[in-house]
């Protein structure tokens, strides 16, 4: 499906994908954005884009000499991790609650961490550079090394999945967890300071800013590098460990290879050259969808889900949508279903089956088949896949 410009009155044009009609505080929210001097050309919308924080889940920001810490997120680096096994759907006869139950012992969810540190971890080289981030989170080097290859909650998960030629992928999503989190808050927190003692009347608080060639543009972007790897090597450890587990299952130990990996980032902000200017992008729940890109676009627990290849589309600043999209808030999934509700939305599925997770209910997300359906112009569909197993934090 080609864009639609949204017939707003802003300083730059928006441009959605999306097949819904904004709400009132999504409209906002947009012209919110398109109204800061250094956005750059237009903002894209995905189809998945919902309401967030100071700028829209689902939106792409390009920007000229400045960055939105907000816009970003406080999940660092979240994004998706997904891996095409040898395996085919015969050999998981028996198997899936055993490969529940060790994926579980394995890879801790919610809050907790790694009681054991793997060499692997500690190894990383991203260690000698945590002394230079921001003096806030300087106390949690040894939790941040502690949750590495953990998932986290909310709507973090681990899937093993079949594509529709009984192929077995594994694919998980998760970002860069509490030390993510608190990196985020501190520049946040400092760009809303720097914005009251310059009386710079914004549009909303939480489009607090940083302008290229000062410390706190400097500071802010190094602590966002770091995070974004740390996220990226958090995926590549919990997958290591699934795959481990899977093997353990499938072919007595002995270490397959993968036939594809993919590892995305939806969250995040880079440096990029569009229509021929370097620009700063900020993904807030997008995809970056180059012509050499592959992606990962999740449903919702017990729907479908898509590895995709980018085309490029550079309207869309080469990106696409990270997922379904909520169609209603947590709180409000809780009061609109039940726990039999869950359990039939989820049948067939080796997963939890509890109140825990009523807010991950699949009804409380978009379609997935109408999201992809908005975005032909902007990826192709390489694989689809349908869970068997869903790990939730």
């Amino acid at each position: 499906m080609p864009y639609e410009k949204l017939k707003l009155t802003t300083e730059k044009p928006i441009l959605s994908w999306a097949s819904h009609e904004l709400g009132a505080k999504e409209t906002q929210m947009a012209k919110n954005v398109a109204s800061l001097p250094f956005v750059y050309k237009h903002v894209a919308l995905m189809p998945d884009v919902h309401l967030g924080k100071g700028a829209l889940v689902g939106s792409v920001i390009a920007t000229q000499d400045a960055i939105i810490p907000a816009a970003v997120g406080v999940d660092i680096g979240c994004g998706m991790c997904a891996m095409q096994t040898p395996y085919k759907a015969e050999q998981l006869e028996g198997k899936l609650k055993k490969i529940r139950q060790d994926i579980e012992a394995s890879i801790p969810v919610g809050f907790n961490e790694n009681k054991d540190i793997e060499k692997k971890v500690t190894n990383w080289q991203g260690w000698k550079d945590f002394r230079h981030l921001h003096g806030g989170v300087q106390r949690l080097e040894t939790k941040a090394i502690k949750q590495i290859g953990s998932l986290g909650g909310g709507n973090h998960f681990i899937e093993l999945c079949l594509d529709t030629e009984d192929q077995v992928w594994l694919m998980l999503h998760s970002g860069s967890r509490h030390i993510g989190n608190q990196l985020a808050d501190c520049h946040i927190r400092t760009g809303k300071e720097l914005a009251k003692m310059a009386e710079d009347k914004l549009p909303d608080p939480d489009l607090a800013y940083f302008v290229k060639g000062t410390k706190e543009f400097e500071d802010y972007w190094r602590d966002l590098q770091w995070a974004q790897e740390y996220a990226r090597f958090n995926r590549e450890v919990m997958m290591n460990r699934f795959k481990n587990i899977v093997d353990k299952y499938l072919a007595g130990g002995k270490p397959s290879k993968p036939l594809l990996t993919v590892n995305c980032h939806h969250n995040y902000a880079e440096k990029e050259t569009h229509f021929d200017e370097e620009v700063y992008v900020t993904r807030k729940g997008a995809v970056r969808a180059t012509q050499s890109d592959y992606g990962i676009i999740p449903g919702s627990m017990g729907a479908k889900s898509f590895i995709v290849k980018g085309k490029g589309n550079h309207e869309s600043f080469c990106s696409c949508s990270h997922g379904a999209g909520r169609l209603m808030s947590r709180a409000m999934a809780k009061k609109s279903y039940s726990l039999e509700d869950l359990i039939n939305q989820t049948e067939g599925i080796e997963c939890r089956k509890d109140k825990g997770i009523i807010d991950e209910i699949p009804s409380a997300y978009k379609p997935i088949e109408e999201v992809m359906n908005q975005q032909t112009d902007l990826v192709e569909i390489v694989a689809t896949l349908r869970q068997l197993i869903c790990v939730k934090g």
